[in-house]
This record gives structure tokens, C-alpha cells and sequence, in this order.
């Protein structure tokens, strides 16, 4: 569409570069840009242009533009609007979703912009009206109705007003009083209370009373008596008569008109496609609620300026009301429009390149005009973060039939495509202990297998009393959480359960479980040592990618072959997973374009292979869906602008990632109900509501109220308290009226106790947890104990029974050797602490401590956190003793006995029993450890691991 000089009104210079709402009024048929301090103010004698811009994750701007008409006014004024919005969406480049929107029948997404309602005050500019100015206060009583955004209408001060079915909000000179009709919703009188805030603060500079009243209580309480004595006293309320606003709107099959030459003709059509609708035309779809006008790109101005005065005739005549115009300009049909064909084909989404966006912009460059925010350029990919403490303890079951069984710690990350696995991490919170419990289902893995995972978690998140949230996993579409948690993670061709073995019997298929003497090839992927993965793929040419490293091997020949794509950190990542895999064989590195003939006879010979990386689902901007499921039939409502008082505790709501989607369960809803939660999930990536091709294996995450996990509550301005609150969602939010608009304090909730290890650990306070459990990704996180660790750890469980030959656990010093222990207060100790925690940031080579010796850290200041007078008394004093330590030199023992070298090499005659055979280096003293590697202990754990192995094998020690 060409777009001359004249066709951009000057008001309109700037607009929609930046996110945010922009409102003009119409004056003299022209529009004039209102001051953000009068947004949400509309008079019924005046029309309104309002703009709202969105900046998506992308970095793209998005514009929805409404035109608003109030009751009064005149239709030339009306008109002028509808044509000053087509103007503005042909100055912001012709993609703007359009709407018309009448007084008393606004859009879902309108009221969004203005929560929480619009109370339209009498009056106008081009009318003749006069704006009402501040007199004496009025008696006003107003109808509320909806669930999620709140349609306000003010009606007579009358008994007959009144009715059973919907809320009225009485707005005294004194006293605001909401009257709650004995068939209304909770939620309904929930959102109805933050009109009367609303009112209480826009009318009564927030001092007056609020009092609420219940259909049907007599007149016993005295606030109802004050009620009814402003209707003349209390008598039975009338049934409700049905007016034009209770009717619901006409509906019926989609009709489809062509616009030409301002005459709108039907067109005969058996099936809606796309073909029908001619990139140089303009058409009306006609819904019965929705009118819709589809303008194609090609088409002219003035030919949008008629299809749009078409679509406002035909409203008219017919004589429709609630009917909402939307204007759509081809390549940006919405949702709602697309699905009302029959097919609509895939289609790339239309970027305003040349053609579009990027004329309008040198238009307006030319004009004077800032044109950054049409020209942005493509954000920064971020990667993603957890949003998950990773200090926390992890438990995996192997499924096999109707049972699960625990995995030894040191095969918690090594899974099989055949099989399904059960996990459960618990980690500290905000303020407890949280707890994940999720599946992972193998590709390969059998139907019966996979339900019985679901069945089985969802079981111990229920003996839980729900408090863990569940998450369901399917092998290749796993959440950077799962990835985090595992931190190396290794993924196995075949299964080990019952149910894989027999189903490959029966089939007569060949078993291809991971067999150490076989040929295996493993693509390497992740972002660093706190998430890597190995995926063992088939063993052919084939199966390469120049974008990704991998580790070959067959018996005790090795090779790692890195892409022509790859980098030093994938590099990186392939010596560290071969300490996983293959840690006692020395490797041959292959670099893509100069591999040695054994490395193709290995893989069956050469073949052409792939060279993108492979593509995961990123994350969308979130939706929010309100959901009603019955009798297996999922219906959605999406929630616009939301927020966290959108979440009502009597309802189920999903938030919709794209990537991955979250179930949030009210507490207040029903058994029943919490029960389906996720079959809830698989329903909505089934029915695809955004139509955004979601893939049906994405993960599920079901969350309660009140435990929601940081990974969740990002999305939201989170308020601990509110989700902590008791009662349904009105008796919430009437507490927190009567709080000053703030939620009250909650006492907080009982430690949750967690076994680390066979040892029941209550995880403390926030305010004193060591730093090793405080939340942060950087930080190691603690995996099972073996029996060396469990036997010393015994040794510090009663400072009564230790051994005092062992030395206590050490503290870390948590302030400067400036600060002598005596003059750190409180205060000044966590100050330290904070500007400590800001200065040093660990390295990713730190993870490489032995594991023995991350536990043992973790035990000591799990320990020294607790109530422990001796231990307490001594904490500054330990501290001391650290000070004199030497820079760079480890601890003599980290926590773990010393024992001589001629007792814990592998060839030694009287060796130690009950020590971690695969960190025998870490019972040397700091001396011997020096002499035999001839470096000190930190400098060795920042090596690689498979040079680390090298070098004990050189000393006996591997």
C-alpha cells in the first residue's frame, strides 16, 4: 500500500515506538494527544483513538489499536475515529489489529489496558456537553459483571435494579457498599472488590468505609440494615427481567463479503479457504459477534477507509450493538480470524522489510521524525537460566512394570531411550524446602511403562499433599530445569526394563542397549558443565553434524571428533563428558575434514551428514488461559495483560510458554479437578488454542498455590504473601482492602523436612542458611553419600559422640580479615557477605571437585547452620584459624581424613578400607599431595578431568 504525505496525520508523529498505551480524543475531527494522567477517563460524549504497543521477547513491537464511542457521541465524530485509526495503522506500516469498540460492550483486551474497569463519566467535547465537574457527591449504584476483567454500568438507584444473579457496587457520600447477589461467583465478587477500591480511591481520595452485603442476610447485621435503608427498607428482590445487555449475542455460520466500491456483495461459498480472500481486495467476515475486515496488502487507503464505514453499515443496520468490529491487514490475521476457515495454510510471518516497514519508516525519517523504534535491530539470543537452586538433592527411579527402582547416586544421570524414569529433587526455597517430581520418558520407552511413570509420580507428589511440583519430560524436549538439576547427562540406545525387553521380543526387534564392548557414537550438546549432555545416536556417518562434537568409541579405541562449527567451549565439553563415558582410555581427536581411515571403518564409511544445529522450540512471549474442563472437553479463555491477581484460587489456569507449559491448581478447587491437572496440559497442547503449532511432547509442569517455584513466578510480579493467603479469592482480597491494600503478614510455613543422605535435615531459615545452600546456580549441589561419606559424616552428627582426635567441621570466613570477629556485628557480617558474594564469582572448573568433597562441604555448613551452641561459639574462632591458611593451598584434609600415600595407592599392601576408591588423592595431606602431583590440591581440581585421571594413573592413584 502506497502511503503519501498526506496521509499521515500530524497527531500521530511518533506514535507506537515504544511499548506502552498512546490515547487521542477526537476534536473537531481531528485527533488530539490526551496526558498519560487522564488515561483511563472517558467521557460518553467523545470518541477515543487508543493505541497499545508491545514489545515481544524478540524485540519486535506489536500494535493494537482501538477506536472507543461513547454512548453520546454524534455519528460524525464516531466516523471520524474509525477513519483516523485506518491512518495510524498505515503510519505504523499497515499491521495493526483494529477494533471498534462501543460503550458497554469493550473488548476483554480493552479492559485489560485499564484494570481494573472503566466508570465512563458524562459529558464531551464535540457533543456539546459540558465535563461534570466536582460538586456534591452523587449516590450511585453500578451493575458489575465478568470473572476476569470487569464490565462497570451504571444503573437507576432503585430496588428494581437490583437482582440475585449479578453484584452491585452502592457508592454512598460515606460508605461503599458491594451487594453480592446470591447466584453470583466468588471469583465474580472478588474481581467486583477492586472496583470498589477503585472507587474508594478515585472518588473518595481513599477515606471512606467498605461494607459488603450478602443476598439473602437479614437484617440483623447492621451494615445490611444501613443498606436497605437506602432503598427505603428491606423487601424481596424481584426476579430478574431479561434486557438487552442479558440477550446473548446473535452467532451463526461465518459469511463472507466482498468490498468494492464502498457496496459489500456476498460471496457463495460451500467451504471458507484462504484462496477466496484476494490480496488486492478488501472483505467483511461476518460472524454475528465478531465483524471482521480483511484488508489486503495491496490494497489502497481509501479503499480501507470504505471496508471499514462497510463493516460499521452493516452493524448498524442490522441493528447490533454487541457486535465488535476487528480490522485486520493481510499477513496478520489473528488467532480468532484464522480459525474461522476451514484451512488456513502454514505460512512465514510477513516482516515489514522493503516493502512495508521499512518505507514507512524512510517516509517518516523524511518528515523530521524519530524513526528508532520501527528500525530495531535483532535483540542479543540469551541463553536461558533455570531459575532452579542447584545445591539441592536428587533422587531417580528406573520404572519397570508397576513398580520403580532407586538408582545408585553415580548412575542418577545416565538414562536409557527404552526406558521411563521418576526423579525427585528437593532444594531450598524463598523461605522452605521445595520439591520437583517429574518423568522422563525415553523415545523408545513402551505405553505401559509411560503410564505407569505418570501414575507413580503423581502418587508421591499426592502422599506430598501437593505440595511438589510435577513436571512431565519427554526425551529430546527437556527444560534447561532438568538439564540443571542432572547437570551431565547421558542418554543410552535400548532400555534395561522388563517391559522394553519384552516388547523387543515380541517384535522380533534387535537389541541395541548400550554395550560397552560395542560400537557407540555420542553427540555432545549444553552450555557449559552445569548442563551437558551425550545422546548416544546410531553409530553411522550419518549421524554426524559439522555443528556438534561427538565421542566414538568401540572397546578400547576412543576417538572425540569435533564439527567445523563447533567452538572451544563445545571442545571443552567433549573432555569433560569423557570422563562420564570413557574416562580410563586415551582419546584420538579427529578434527571434521582430516579423520583417519579407523575413524570411518568404525562408522561403516563416509556418507553425507548434516551441518545446522539442531532446533528447539524457544520461549514465547507467555499466554495465560483461564480453563474449564469437563466431561473430557477442555475449553480456554485466554487473560490478557495478566497478572498475579488474575490467578483465582478457586480455578485451574495454564501459562503458555510455547516452549513448555505450566498447569497452575487453585487451592480451593475440587479433588476431582487438581487430580486431571495434567491431563488438563496434554489437552491444551492438543487443542493448540494460539494455533502455534505446539508440540505435543513439550514439557508439563503442574504447580500448586502456595508452592510455586521460582521458574514459574518469574513471569509474574510476584508477591510471596498473596499465594500464602487462606480462604477463596473474595475473603482474600476483602482481607487485603481491610489491610490498607496490602496482603497481611504470614507466619511462616513449617519447615519441610527432606532425607539427605538416611538423615532427616529440617532446611533452615533463609536468614541462616551457609552460603553453600544459599540459592544460586554457581554454587555445587550435593548428590547421595557413599559409605566412606555416610561412616565420617556419623562422626559430626552429636558433637558428643565425635571423635575429638578429628578436628570440627571448618566455617568459612563470611567477613574480611580487616574485620576482627570481635567488632563485626550483625549488620556489618552481612554487608561482608554481600560485597564477598559480589566480588568473587566461582568458576565453571570449580564443579571438578571431587564429589566426596562437595558433600562434605555441603554437610559442614548444613551442620554449622543449625541451633548449635558449641558449634556457634566456635564459628569466629574457626574462621581465625583459616586466615593463617597460605594463598592458593587447599585445606590439609577439606573435611576428609589423611592417610599416607603407601595406604591408598592401588597397589598397596595394607590399603584403607571405606574410602571413596576414585578420589584416593583427596586423603593426602596437603604436603604429600604437593610432592606427588607437584602442584597443590586447588590447582589440580582446576584441571580437566580426564588430565586429572592421567595424572593419578601415573602415581597409582586411578
Amino acid at each position: 500500500m502506497a502511503v503519501s504525505m498526506r496521509d499521515l496525520d500530524p497527531a500521530f508523529k511518533g506514535a507506537g515506538q515504544k511499548a506502552g498505551l498512546e490515547i487521542w480524543r477526537i476534536e473537531n475531527f481531528n485527533p488530539v494527544l490526551i496526558p498519560q494522567s487522564s488515561y483511563g477517563k472517558f467521557f460518553t460524549g467523545d470518541s477515543y483513538v487508543i493505541l497499545k504497543t508491545t514489545a515481544s521477547k524478540s524485540g519486535a513491537l506489536r500494535h493494537d489499536i482501538h477506536y472507543w464511542l461513547g454512548k453520546d457521541t454524534s455519528q460524525d465524530e464516531a466516523g471520524a475515529a474509525a477513519l483516523k485509526t485506518v491512518e495510524l495503522d498505515a503510519a505504523l506500516g499497515g499491521r495493526a489489529v483494529q477494533y471498534r469498540e462501543v460503550q458497554g460492550h469493550e473488548t476483554e483486551k480493552l479492559l485489560s489496558y485499564f484494570k481494573p474497569c472503566i466508570i465512563p463519566q458524562e459529558g464531551g467535547i464535540a457533543s456539546g456537553f459540558k465535563h461534570v465537574e466536582a460538586e456534591e457527591h452523587k449516590t450511585r449504584l453500578f451493575v458489575c459483571k465478568g470473572k476476569h476483567v470487569v464490565h462497570v454500568k451504571e444503573v437507576p438507584f432503585a430496588r428494581s435494579s437490583l437482582n440475585h444473579d449479578d453484584i452491585f457496587i452502592l457508592d454512598t457520600e460515606s460508605k461503599i457498599f458491594q451487594f453480592n447477589g446470591s447466584n453470583s461467583s466468588i471469583q465474580e465478587r472478588a474481581k467486583a472488590l477492586e472496583v470498589v477500591q477503585y472507587i474508594k480511591d478515585t472518588y473518595h481520595d481513599g477515606k471512606c468505609e467498605v461494607a459488603a452485603i450478602e443476598d439473602g442476610k437479614l437484617m440483623s447485621d447492621s451494615e445490611t440494615g444501613e443498606f436497605w435503608g437506602f432503598f427505603g427498607g428491606f423487601a424481596p428482590l424481584p426476579r430478574k427481567t431479561v434486557n438487552d445487555d442479558d440477550k446473548p449475542a446473535d452467532s451463526h455460520p461465518p459469511k463472507l463479503l466482498c468490498v468494492e466500491k464502498g457496496k459489500a456483495d456476498p460471496i457463495e461459498t460451500d467451504s471458507l479457504t484462504k484462496e477466496l480472500l484476494d490480496t488486492n481486495k478488501c472483505y467483511i467476515l461476518d460472524c454475528g459477534l465478531e465483524v471482521f475486515a480483511w484488508m489486503g496488502r495491496n490494497t489502497s487507503l481509501d479503499d480501507r477507509k470504505s471496508a471499514s464505514r462497510a463493516a460499521d453499515e452493516l452493524v448498524s443496520v442490522t441493528d447490533r450493538p454487541k457486535s465488535q468490529i476487528i480490522r485486520i491487514i493481510e499477513g496478520f490475521e489473528t488467532v480468532m480470524f484464522r480459525s474461522k476457515f476451514d484451512s488456513w495454510p502454514e505460512t512465514t510471518p510477513v516482516t515489514m522489510s522493503e516493502d512495508g516497514r521499512g518505507k514507512v519508516a524512510a517516509l517518516l525519517k523524511r518528515q523530521g521524525l524519530d524513526v528508532k523504534g520501527l528500525l530495531k535491530a535483532d535483540p542479543v539470543k540469551e541463553e536461558p537460566q533455570p531459575y532452579i537452586d542447584c545445591t539441592g538433592h536428587l533422587q531417580v527411579w528406573r520404572v519397570n512394570g508397576q513398580e520403580k527402582i532407586l538408582l545408585p547416586a553415580t548412575d542418577q544421570s545416565k538414562f536409557y531411550n527404552g526406558d521411563c524414569y521418576i526423579f525427585q529433587y528437593s532444594y531450598p526455597g524463598e523461605d522452605k524446602e521445595e520439591h520437583l517430581i517429574g518423568t522422563w520418558i525415553g523415545n523408545n520407552s513402551v505405553e505401559e511403562e509411560r503410564a505407569s511413570a505418570l501414575a507413580q509420580a503423581s502418587k508421591m507428589v499426592e502422599s506430598m499433599k501437593f505440595l511438589p511440583s510435577l513436571a512431565r519430560i519427554y526425551e529430546g524436549s527437556e527444560p534447561i530445569q532438568f538439564h540443571s538439576i542432572l547437570q551431565s547427562f547421558i542418554v543410552y540406545k535400548g532400555g534395561l526394563s522388563d517391559g522394553y525387553k519384552n516388547y523387543i521380543v515380541e517384535k522380533e526387534i534387535p537389541d541395541e542397549t548400550y554395550s560397552e564392548d560395542g560400537v557407540a557414537l555420542f553427540r555432545i550438546q549444553g552450555s557449559g558443565p552445569d548442563n551437558m549432555q551425550a545422546i548416544q545416536v546410531e553409530s553411522v556417518a550419518s549421524s554426524l553434524n559439522s555443528s556438534y562434537c561427538y565421542i566414538l568409541h568401540s572397546g578400547d579405541t576412543l576417538f572425540t571428533w569435533s564439527g567445523s562449527f563447533t567452538t572451544s567451549d563445545d571442545q571443552e565439553l567433549v573432555d569433560r563428558m569423557l570422563d562420564f563415558i570413557k574416562p580410563e582410555l586415551q582419546c584420538k581427536p579427529q578434527k571434521e575434514g582430516a579423520e583417519s581411515e579407523q575413524f570411518w571403518d568404525l562408522l561403516g564409511g563416509k556418507s553425507e551428514y548434516p551441518s545446522q544445529k539442531i532446533v528447539r522450540d524457544d520461549e514465547n512471549d507467555p499466554h495465560l488461559f483461564s480453563c474449564n474442563f469437563s466431561e473430557g472437553n477442555l475449553k480456554a479463555k485466554e487473560i490478557y495483560n495478566f497478572s498475579q491477581d488474575d490467578l483465582m484460587t478457586e480455578d485451574i489456569f495454564i501459562l503458555d510458554c510455547h516452549s513448555e507449559i505450566f498447569v497452575w491448581v487453585g487451592q480451593q478447587v475440587d479433588p476431582k479437578s487438581r487430580m486431571q491437572a495434567l491431563t488438563i496440559g496434554e489437552k491444551f497442547l492438543e487443542h493448540d488454542f494460539l494455533l502455534e503449532k505446539l508440540s505435543r511432547l513439550a514439557p508439563i509442569y503442574t504447580v500448586m498455590e502456595g508452592s510455586e517455584p521460582a521458574f514459574f513466578t518469574r513471569f509474574f510480579k510476584w508477591e510471596s504473601a498473596k499465594s500464602a493467603m487462606l480462604g477463596n479469592s473474595f475473603q482474600r482480597k476483602l482481607t487485603i482492602m481491610k489491610n490498607g491494600g496490602a496482603p497481611p503478614l504470614i507466619k511462616p510455613k513449617r519447615r519441610a523436612t527432606v532425607s539427605y543422605g538416611g538423615r532427616s535435615v529440617s532446611v533452615p531459615d533463609k536468614s541462616q542458611r551457609s552460603r553453600s545452600m544459599s540459592v544460586s546456580a554457581d554454587h555445587v549441589r550435593v548428590r547421595g553419600r557413599s559409605p566412606a561419606f555416610n561412616a565420617l559424616a556419623a562422626t559430626f552428627e552429636s558433637p558428643k559422640d565425635r571423635n575429638l582426635s578429628t578436628p570440627p567441621p571448618m566455617i568459612r570466613k563470611l567477613y574480611p580479615k580487616s574485620m576482627t570477629p570481635d567488632s563485626a556485628n550483625l549488620a556489618s557480617k552481612s554487608s561482608a557477605i554481600a560485597r564477598l558474594s559480589s566480588s568473587f564469582e566461582p568458576t565453571a572448573r570449580e564443579n571438578l571437585i571431587p564429589r566426596s568433597v562437595k558433600g562434605m562441604q555441603w554437610m559442614r555448613s548444613s551442620d554449622t547452620s543449625k541451633s548449635n551452641p558449641e558449634t556457634n561459639d566456635k564459628e569466629d574462632s574457626m574462621s581465625s584459624i583459616q586466615e593463617g591458611m597460605q594463598e592458593g593451598e587447599a585445606e590439609d584434609d577439606e573435611g576428609v581424613p589423611v592417610y599416607p600415600y603407601e595406604r591408598i595407592n592401588t597397589a598397596s599392601t595394607d590399603p584403607v578400607e571405606d574410602i571413596d576408591v576414585t578420589k584416593r588423592e583427596a586423603y593426602l595431606s596437603s604436603a604429600e599431595f604437593k610432592e606427588k602431583f607437584g602442584m597443590v590440591k586447588s590447582d589440580f581440581y582446576k584441571l580437566p578431568k580426564w588430565k586429572q585421571n592421567k595424572l593419578k594413573m601415573a602415581i597409582q592413584l586411578f
